[in-house]
């Protein structure tokens, strides 16, 4: 496996930023990780996870679809999209890498979502392997190593080096783009490191935490189930999990006119809002329960159902820690397993 000493990571960002974009966490002054373009001198952050997930890159919170002018009742179409620059977003965490492959069975199933596909064609996902996992997090419950990462190409550091492997052939593009500045390096003292972090996860809070309950088969039982009056009664309806969430991916389509023409874009939505699924002839979900029961049965029941069991959740603990009145998918999934 290559490394390059923790040391020179700067100079290996420079090389990467050379030629395409970069883009890597790092910290704000409040101490939250986010993702930024990466400029010279940037440090990376140590943070677990970022505020928000790396799912902005190929599903934006808002993007712009079309333009439309119209002169009388003669109406031009203008189509905006334009072929995306390569790019590299370093330092994805695994329960982040594994929502792209949700998100891909929603946007690259016929019929393809081209703006959507356009950002994955170009942009290359560097990830980084987990050493100090949260009490919040529980992606192994969905089957998913924070030792082993998915991604173009994956990152692990033993607190000296950091070393590097390619897991496709965007990924070994990735890395013979910067192999001047990489050498063979000793895994021991790596595997060392993974060794300990599966230690840690096997004694987190959630570490137990089971989906035998959930999948396709179970949909009229959960859905009847009597429990979701008490666990939505104390619900917002504010969508700060949904906004959070790296898998969540429903949006809205409005026009806006700016005087001179119209502009169709796109905006990430939350089935948890009064308005979200009001048409012309009312609402279908009139009630915050029946909101709140659409979440967690879209996560645990509904996708899985239509994707050969693989859930619609990644165990990041976003919704955990950032949820106001302490309501996630953990306290549901808990609560709906007793019978």
């Amino acid at each position: 496996m290559l490394k390059i000493s923790l040391e020179n990571l700067g100079k290996l960002f420079d090389a990467v930023a050379e030629k395409q974009t970069l883009y890597i966490p790092t910290d704000r002054e409040d101490g939250a990780a986010e993702y930024r373009k990466y400029e010279s001198g940037m440090k990376l952050s140590k943070n677990l996870n970022t505020l928000r997930s790396a799912k902005d890159f190929f599903f934006p919170q808002t993007e712009n679809l079309a333009d439309f002018k119209m002169e009388g009742k003669k109406i031009e179409v203008i189509d905006i999209r334009e072929e995306s620059e390569d790019f590299v977003v370093f330092g994805v965490r695994a329960c982040d890498a594994r929502s792209f492959t949700i998100l891909d069975k929603v946007f690259l199933s016929e019929p393809v979502d081209s703006y959507y596909k356009n950002r994955r064609d170009h942009g290359t996902i560097v990830t980084m392997a987990c050493t100090k996992p949260a009490e919040t997090c529980f992606c192994g419950t969905f089957g998913i190593d924070p030792t082993a990462p998915e991604g173009d190409a994956a990152c692990w550091s033993d607190g000296e080096n950091l070393f590097i492997q390619a897991n496709n052939e965007k990924g070994q593009a990735f890395i013979d783009s910067v192999v001047a500045l990489l050498e063979d390096g000793d895994t021991a003292k790596l595997d060392e490191v993974k060794v300990k972090t599966k230690e840690i996860l096997g004694k987190l809070p959630l570490a137990n935490l089971s989906t035998e309950a959930f999948g396709g088969d179970t949909l009229m039982e959960h859905f009847k189930s009597e429990k979701w009056a008490e666990l939505s009664e104390s619900c917002l309806g504010c969508g700060t999990c949904t906004f959070v969430c790296p898998t969540c991916q429903c949006y809205d389509i409005k026009d806006f006119n700016t005087g001179h023409e119209i502009k169709r874009f796109r905006c990430w939505d939350s089935c948890m809002y009064s308005d979200f699924t009001k048409m012309a002839h009312g609402n279908i979900r009139n009630s915050q329960l029946e909101r709140f029961r659409q979440r967690f049965m879209h996560k645990l029941v509904y996708f899985p159902s239509n994707n050969n069991g693989e859930f619609g959740c990644v165990g990041c603990g976003r919704c955990l820690s950032k949820c106001p009145i302490s309501m996630n998918i953990v306290k549901v999934m808990k609560a709906l397993e007793v019978k």
